[in-house]
């Protein structure tokens, strides 16, 4: 065992074994030299005080005293005996004093190591309960540190289940939006491919529409050629009726007027009433209007009818307003009655919005 392993009791064993055995020489030398002590002849007073003053002084000095009082002893024997038995006495008392204070101080310091033996004890059980408190504790902490462990671990695992779980559910959700956005975009472009063709059929219908129109509107106009064509072939064979019962009229007709009257009185006619004819906003191309004109022989227009409506009233009244506007024509005043009357006293206007005819 090493010196720093030993207890405190066993530290204290051999310098309190060497003190005990260094009293007990120190008694032994003492009573080799009292008893080898020489005898000296009686002391005189002045030693013998001397003696007296000496009694408390080291060892060393006590044993030169003994034997100046031993020779003091040989002058005075008597009396040197008692005083020799006294100091024996005395010195027997101190010894046996010295003894006691030596059994009491390896009492004490047997006490004392007894007493740091059960310290050291009483130490060495209150470090190995204190070692065992520590180790139950450091095991009690790694037993927590464990725990927090399987804790932290089953958190882990936990936070990763969670966070696996949002993750599947964010890209689940993304999935559906983008398999939204995609069937969007298809509805979209159905929906523009679905308006596009309403488009072009609305587009085609409006042209085929258009183009009906156009077609009717071409077909209007050339019946309005046709029945004016009618008209006036109607008109131009009842004026060669007319003429053609009496000749000699028509001679003179032509002889006073000339060949021309007629048509240029239809020119004025036509020219007066297209300046006095107000087109309304809802005329279009191929409308027409048939209106009588109904004269006096001085040129007044006294009346003037539909007899045939364009289906559009205001185109109507604005054509009947422009030949009442007229009023008088007073080129008519140099035709005879008879062909005033045959020619001029009901005469038919057809209006159009492009044009004015007789």
């Amino acid at each position: 065992m090493r010196p720093h392993d030993r207890s405190p009791s066993e530290k204290l064993f051999w310098p309190v074994l060497w003190a005990v055995g260094l009293h007990a020489v120190l008694f032994a030398f003492l009573f080799v030299s009292f008893a080898r002590t020489p005898d000296l002849p009686p002391s005189r007073p002045v030693i013998k005080a001397t003696l007296y003053q000496l009694q408390s002084q080291s060892q060393a000095t006590t044993q030169t005293n003994q034997k100046i009082a031993g020779e003091a002893a040989k002058t005075s024997a008597p009396r040197y005996e008692t005083e020799q038995l006294e100091q024996k006495k005395v010195e027997q008392e101190r010894l046996a004093a010295l003894a006691k204070n030596a059994a009491q101080a390896q009492t004490d310091a047997a006490a004392r190591a007894a007493q740091a033996r059960k310290d050291a004890e009483q130490k060495a059980a209150q470090a190995q309960k204190k070692a065992q408190v520590s180790k139950e504790e450091q095991a009690k902490k790694a037993a927590e540190k464990l725990k927090q462990a399987e804790v932290a671990k089953l958190k882990a695992a936990e936070d990763a289940k969670k966070k696996a779980a949002e993750d599947a559910k964010k890209k689940a959700a993304d999935a559906a939006k983008q398999k939204a956005t995609e069937e969007a975009k298809k509805k979209a472009a159905a929906e523009a491919t679905k308006k596009k063709a309403a488009d072009d059929a609305k587009n085609k219908a409006e042209t085929e529409k258009k183009k009906r129109a156009t077609d009717e509107a071409a077909k209007q106009r050339k019946a309005q050629e046709a029945a004016r064509k009618a008209v006036e072939d109607k008109k131009a064979g009842a004026l060669a009726e007319l003429l053609s019962e009496d000749t000699q009229y028509q001679q003179t007709v032509a002889d006073t007027v000339g060949p021309d009257t007629s048509g240029n009185l239809d020119d004025l006619i036509i020219r007066l009433v297209s300046e006095q004819w107000v087109r309304p906003p809802s005329a279009r191309n191929g409308m027409a209007v048939t209106v009588v004109i109904e004269m006096l022989p001085d040129g007044t227009i006294t009346n003037a009818s539909v007899t045939q409506s364009s289906g559009d009233p205001a185109f109507d009244a604005s054509a009947v307003a422009a030949v009442r506007n007229v009023g008088r024509i007073r080129e008519m005043q140099q035709l005879d009655s008879k062909t005033f009357n045959a020619l001029y006293r009901s005469r038919r206007a057809v209006f159009k919005p492009e044009d004015l005819s007789l």
